[in-house]
């Protein structure tokens, strides 16, 4: 069993858990249910440097990165020093994080994507309820009738879609309803990093999808490398999420990769 397939396994028994303790109607009692959400593409489009700037306390891959960080302290300053959107990691159990980290971030009036290993329809409900403009789905764990169902039901709430691929097996599950495909440069079963390998995926989509590159750009260099090859926005968070002040990180990556 592969650590992804550890993820939804127990995903799955979590959610299990929230529908006993939280009714969908319940979360459509929730203040923010009824919002109307942030373009979170338009976001994207308007920001010159397409930074998806990502709040992130650990990972399996690279245990723990700033376990004690507060969404109060980043997500304000991921929005002063440039960043065109959020990512608020919300799985607990591997990630550290939690709805209320969604919910926090919202204060902040910035485009949030809620990231997570999302598999079920309830899931919708909660991102909705607690403050996302934007969910992501990842190819490799749905099935592209899954991928179909969630994509409309997200419509129908206003959420916009983030779907990732990895696998060139993935692009037989794209649904043309989606308008914004994230290239994972890193191997959910392995970790492996493979920066190539996403500029040829990317190169195999419709020109005018929007593409995000997503995972391991630790570097000036390496962004500017998937920016020349097609990619329009960028998935960060280690980068930022290691150092003492993630907006001054921010501020002066921004700042390199204009030069």
């Amino acid at each position: 069993m592969t650590i992804l397939d550890k993820i939804v396994a127990h995903k799955k028994q979590e959610i299990a858990i929230a529908k006993k303790k939280t009714s969908v109607e319940e979360l459509m009692d929730k203040k923010y249910f009824y919002r109307k959400p942030l373009n979170f593409i338009y976001h994207l489009k308007q920001n010159p440097h397409g930074i998806i700037a990502e709040f992130k306390r650990k990972s399996p891959s690279k245990n723990d990165i700033n376990i004690q960080a507060k969404v109060d302290e980043i997500v304000p300053l991921y929005k002063e020093n440039g960043a065109s959107c959020v990512s608020v990691l919300t799985d607990e159990h591997f990630f550290a994080g939690s709805l209320n980290d969604l919910k926090t971030a919202r204060k902040y009036d910035i485009p949030l994507l809620r990231k997570d290993f999302i598999v079920d329809v309830y899931q919708l409900y909660e991102a909705k309820a607690f403050g996302a403009d934007c969910i992501l789905l990842i190819a490799n764990i749905l099935t592209k009738e899954e991928i179909r169902d969630l994509t409309d039901f997200a419509h129908d709430l206003g959420l916009k879609v983030l779907l990732e691929f990895y696998g060139g097996e993935d692009f037989a599950k794209y649904y043309s309803k989606i308008k914004m495909v994230g290239i994972n440069n890193r191997n959910l079963n392995t970790f492996e990093v493979d920066y190539e390998h996403a500029i040829k995926m990317r190169n195999e989509l419709p020109e005018d999808t929007l593409t995000v590159a997503e995972s391991a750009i630790y570097s000036p260099e390496i962004y500017k490398e998937l920016k020349t090859n097609g990619f329009d926005a960028f998935l960060m968070g280690e980068y930022f999420m290691r150092e003492k002040n993630a907006g001054e990180q921010l501020k002066n990556f921004i700042n390199q990769i204009k030069e």
